[in-house]
């Protein structure tokens, strides 16, 4: 096996070439060819049991070999990679110079790799450090939400539809007089002024009266999901069936009981009051860490490598894409929803993606300047901490190298973080 490397014309990219022996090669055809045999169905042979020259001269010899690169290149980049000590950032690009039974595997593959970071002034950043007071209001607005919690729905029958009401309706939905897919539903349930229906259609509900009928014309939004309705005008037939409201409970030591495991309003005020406090000191924390990081990240250079821009955007999008599946739908649906692209929707994370990937490089660059590091007994705290709060074997979880790397590297990033905290300098405090 034989590689050479040589810089491209771009900034922060290699070209490998790669050589690797004839015998190699052609053992990962065997290879491949064992581990697919039993799916060639081969007139004059059992299924599965055709000799592999007979499947070669069947389908033609290049039947294996993008397995077979696949079966063998990959332990071998890696391999030379790591030994020729090439931080690579984005995905290779390969072109094939030669692939051929009997022969040596030659290929190129051109990669991006860890750009230099200028850091320019770290210490003695001068930043505005985020303070947060709990006022009587922000504790009112917490007990009015436990409060709305335990309303109770009360049946209106003496007066037409207001705004906040919950209304029991069935509509169908006509454009162009005939009726459209989705556009009919009985017994419903919509609450008025949560503008969860086409805009329009809720305003039109007021005033209506238990039974009564009517049409409620409305124009779908121009981008909207369904292109068939996008821009059209629509009318709906509507017919109330109820009118509910909810009935808030008097905020007093009785709702205080029935919410909490206090005994009076004030105790409850005041376990409130102490809550989103902590809650305040941790956003202040983490907002003030967030300005020293910016503050950083703005004077250092950095020539960033577009994959490491595109894999940030394909980790976002992914992420985006597991939410949804949460809620039963797909990335593809929630596109067309929002009436957008693909590139359009990976256009919108660039941004917050060279963001996200200048700052992990300047925290980088930090930890290396300072010689920052972690210690094993660092890593063990940290997994004594996960045992007892998630219930798990301690010795367990100490083996998972895996999870190991994972806190070492989130445990140097925290203490770089408050390296720079400690080594910055605070106006005075913004108050909110």
């Amino acid at each position: 096996m034989s590689l050479k490397i040589e810089k491209t014309e771009q900034k922060n990219e290699v070209k490998l070439e790669f050589s690797i022996e004839a015998e190699l090669f052609d053992n990962a055809i065997k290879t491949v060819y064992n581990k697919n045999a039993k799916y060639f169905n081969i007139p004059g042979f059992r299924k599965g049991k055709a000799p592999m020259n007979i499947v070669e001269k069947y389908y033609g010899n290049e039947i294996f070999y993008e397995d077979a690169f696949n079966e063998v290149v990959p332990e071998i980049f890696d391999k030379e990679v790591k030994e020729n000590n090439l931080e690579v950032v984005s995905k290779p690009q390969i072109d094939i110079v030669q692939m051929e039974k009997g022969k040596d595997l030659i290929f190129t593959a051109i990669v991006q790799t860890k750009p230099e970071v200028k850091l320019g002034k770290y210490k003695g950043i001068e930043v505005e450090k985020v303070e947060y007071n709990v006022s009587d209001e922000d504790v009112e607005h917490e007990l009015g939400h436990m409060a709305e919690k335990n309303a109770r729905l009360v049946t209106v029958e003496d007066r037409p539809v207001e705004s906040g009401d919950i209304t029991v309706i069935d509509f169908e939905g006509f454009v162009d007089g005939k009726a459209f897919e989705g556009g009919k539903a009985e017994g419903h349930e919509l609450t008025i002024g949560s503008n969860t229906f086409i805009p329009g259609f809720e305003d039109q509900i007021i005033g209506m009266k238990i039974d009564e009928e009517k049409d409620v014309n409305v124009k779908f939004p121009e981008k909207y999901f369904s292109e068939e309705l996008a821009g059209k005008d629509a009318t709906f037939k509507v017919k109330l069936h109820e009118i509910k409201k909810k009935e808030m409970p008097t905020i007093d030591d009785e709702l205080a009981k029935d919410v909490s495991e206090f005994d009076t309003l004030a105790e409850l005020k005041a376990d409130i009051k102490s809550k989103l406090e902590k809650e305040n000191e941790t956003r202040a924390k983490y907002e003030t860490e967030d300005a020293v990081i910016k503050a950083v990240a703005e004077n250092t250079e950095i020539d960033i490598p577009s994959g490491m821009i595109d894999t940030e955007i394909e980790n976002n999008i992914h992420d985006v894409e597991n939410r949804l599946s949460y809620q039963g739908a797909t990335l593809d649906q929630y596109l067309a929803m929002m009436g957008k692209t693909m590139e359009e929707f990976k256009n919108e994370y660039k941004p917050q993606a060279e963001t996200t990937v200048k700052q992990r490089l300047v925290l980088d660059a930090v930890a290396i300047a300072e010689n920052i590091e972690v210690e094993e007994s660092d890593i063990d705290e940290k997994i004594k901490e996960m045992a007892e709060k998630y219930g798990k074997n301690e010795d367990e979880i100490k083996g998972n190298e895996q999870l190991r790397n994972y806190i070492k590297q989130n445990t140097k990033v925290d203490k770089t973080i408050a390296f720079l905290v400690d080594n910055s300098k605070f106006k005075k405090a913004k108050k909110a």
